[in-house]
């Protein structure tokens, strides 16, 4: 029997010369995606971080992590969506093994 639904986590970083409104209008905008295709379990707000190295001359990134549960096609949904998002630097969905 195949399984419906898997846990995943997103780990994304936002470009921190935003303003805090539009941090944290990006951080609600993925928020509200996974909720509309699955279920989050946590969400972790490291806040700004130095990057181990520079992304487009840029030297640190504000963090987040988000612990949800989805089926099995919507993080790769949830990656393209990211990849297009020009505020967006990094961001790597991975599968949780708990």
């Amino acid at each position: 029997m195949a399984k419906t639904s898997e846990k995943y986590e997103v780990l994304y970083i936002i470009n921190p010369n935003l303003g805090e409104e539009d941090t944290q209008a990006v951080v609600e905008k993925f928020k509200t995606l996974i909720e509309q295709n699955g279920t989050i379990d946590a969400v972790e707000e490291w806040g700004k971080r130095k990057l181990a190295y520079e992304i487009n001359y840029i030297g640190e990134g504000y963090y987040v992590l988000v612990k949800f549960t989805s089926g099995p096609e919507f993080p790769a949904e949830l990656e393209r969506i990211l990849r297009n998002t020009e505020t967006v630097m990094r961001s790597l969905v991975t599968l949780r093994y708990e």
